[in-house]
């Protein structure tokens, strides 16, 4: 746990708690096998026609007793939960030892980077001058980190998203349209809740409390929440598109200009359920499914396994897709593709049983593939002309009904 950055103290707490715990419950026992006595010699007592009141007396002292402890122990109980459910899933042992992002490695790297005979322009630039992305009525009538693509931008926003379904389509992915508004034991289920309740929009119904979905992930992933599957039914392949919905709580002056982080962005999700020796080969299919988008898109990225301290509260590892961006001269992450082992299943309780007709828990993964408005970003950086168009990438000209430039 310290590895996920969880401080020893937090574990010395759990550790104390179950130990009064143990001792407590060892009191109760005592004491029940006191009251049975107790009672043994009522009984015997009142067959003898002889006085009881002093037993009963004690009797009903053990019993106050009893329910004092067990008060003591729901609160105990209470308190357990509390710290168990804000602990991180294990990292595998592959995964880099780290507190931050500085111990992520890097793993293979696709394409060079394109050298420009120009300086080349932010994609927030270039949407502007071009009329596809307005953020200034964006704020107006939402607030900073909103947008409106207009026009083609709108119309190439649609061309990478049906481009994406697509081609997970292809790979053996259901297309599903999801709920947008899930419940709490949703976002309980996939790690959300309760320790990222100020990363999320909810709507407060006291009688039905929903959340706007953070990814499609917890839709997908809670599709099977509760349920026993069948050892034929898996792997199984979900995908959507779906808006998401971020307040960005930790991320103050963080990319407050452009598509980078948005407090409402679209994205295409890939979800997959396996048996638990599969997973780790699933995993690496699944991230290729996503490095499949970038290839045919024509976009350099490179492949990071995060460390221990900067990956995903779920996710037992995780490789992160960073496309390049020319204006920052740098990469930046466009998706994440996880394998979160049996920790969502455990918390969202789905089971298949095996050959041997033994329950077992699932293994959850989930990956981005791709969040839509960095790929929007990237196609305007990369794909970028020095007369301040852009180029449609060949791949997504039939989706743009055969649109190859966009221009002013």
């Amino acid at each position: 746990m310290e590895q996920r950055n969880v401080s020893g103290s937090q574990i010395d707490d759990l550790l104390i708690l179950d130990a009064k715990r143990r001792e407590i419950m060892t009191q109760v026992e005592e004491l029940k096998a006191q009251r049975n006595e107790v009672s043994k010699q009522i009984a015997t007592l009142k067959r003898a026609k002889e006085d009881a009141n002093q037993q009963i007396t004690k009797m009903q002292h053990v019993g106050q007793d009893i329910k004092h402890l067990d008060a003591q122990l729901e609160q105990i109980s209470e308190q357990t939960e509390q710290i168990l459910v804000r602990l991180p899933n294990f990292s595998d042992d592959s995964v880099p030892v780290g507190a931050d992002e500085s111990a992520n490695t890097e793993l293979r790297k696709w394409e060079t980077p394109r050298e420009f005979s120009f300086e080349p322009k932010a994609h927030w630039e270039l949407g502007e001058n071009l009329n596809i992305l307005d953020f200034e009525r964006g704020a107006k009538v939402a607030g900073s980190r909103f947008v409106y693509y207009m026009g083609l931008g709108a119309k190439l926003e649609r061309a990478l998203y049906n481009f994406m379904l697509d081609e997970h389509q292809k790979d053996g992915y259901t297309e599903v349209v999801p709920p947008y508004l899930v419940n709490n034991d949703s976002m309980f289920g996939t790690g959300q809740f309760p320790k990222f309740t100020e990363d999320v929009y909810s709507i407060m119904d006291e009688e039905r409390p929903l959340t706007l979905i953070p990814t499609a992930e917890v839709p997908l992933t809670n599709y099977y929440r509760g349920e026993i599957l069948s050892e034929e039914q898996l792997p199984t392949y979900l995908t959507a598109l779906t808006p998401c919905f971020r307040s960005e709580a930790g991320s103050a002056g963080r990319d407050t200009r452009g598509l980078i982080r948005l407090h409402q962005f679209n994205k295409v999700e890939m979800v997959k359920f396996c048996k638990p020796e599969d997973s780790w080969n699933e995993l690496e299919k699944l991230t290729a499914n996503a490095e499949n988008i970038l290839r045919k898109l024509n976009l350099p990225y490179r492949v990071i396994t995060l460390s221990s301290g900067d990956a995903s509260f779920s996710s037992a590892k995780t490789y992160d897709l960073e496309v390049w961006m020319p204006q920052q001269n740098m990469y930046r992450e466009i998706s994440s593709c996880s394998n979160c082992t049996d920790f969502q299943a455990r918390r969202s309780q789905i089971r298949y049983r095996n050959s041997e007709g033994k329950l077992e828990f699932v293994h959850t993964l989930n990956g981005s593939g791709l969040a839509v408005g960095r790929a929007v970003a990237a196609i305007l950086e990369n794909y970028q002309n020095e007369d301040g168009t852009v180029t449609i990438p060949d791949i997504l000209v039939p989706y743009m009904n055969g649109e190859k430039k966009i221009t002013k």
